[in-house]
């Protein structure tokens, strides 16, 4: 089913989410969920604060659909070693229209939760840094636009004041 990405300014999306604790039939359906609306929006990750739960549950797939075993699915993420930078454009589903530099560490590990509930590691360096960042960022109730400057961060503001004026937001 393919769920409603939440937009800017909704206070969901400001928030940081609560663990994930069962992990049955329901929670599977909710990934596959995930995944079919991460696609129709044409992303490449999505926390499930975008779609308006309050949970710690990331889904990337920098593939985008070409190569369905490179498919990630996080489960109550953290970042246990970041290394070097990076600053390159960034972009969310929950800020259409809106792109931006950021500066994110270049290499980082993230320690997660499967389906099962098992404990594993994964790596990633350069784009699935930055997607392992952003996305754990979103179930920390960071945006992206808190990364940058407070200047351009006002323009954006702006600029989605004056798209939600003209109902284009």
């Amino acid at each position: 089913m393919i769920r409603e990405i939440v937009k800017f300014p909704d206070p969901i999306l400001e928030r940081s989410t609560e663990p994930v604790t069962e992990f049955n039939d329901d929670l599977r359906k909710f990934v596959d969920d995930m995944f079919e609306s991460m696609y129709a929006a044409k992303g490449i990750g999505l926390a499930a604060p975008q779609v308006g739960v309050s949970k710690r549950l990331t889904v990337i797939d920098l593939s985008f659909k070409e190569r369905p075993e490179d498919r990630i699915i996080l489960i109550n993420p953290e970042i246990i070693l970041r290394e070097g930078k990076q600053y390159e454009e960034e972009g969310c589903l929950s800020l259409p229209e809106i792109r931006e530099k950021v500066s994110r560490a270049a290499k980082v590990q993230v320690r997660a939760q499967d389906l099962d509930g098992n404990w594993f590691e994964l790596e990633g360096t350069e784009l699935l840094a930055r997607a392992f960042q952003h996305e754990i960022d979103h179930l920390d109730g960071v945006l992206f636009i808190r990364r940058v400057s407070a200047l351009k961060r006002d323009l954006i503001l702006r600029r989605i004041r004056k798209m939600q004026k003209a109902g284009e937001w």
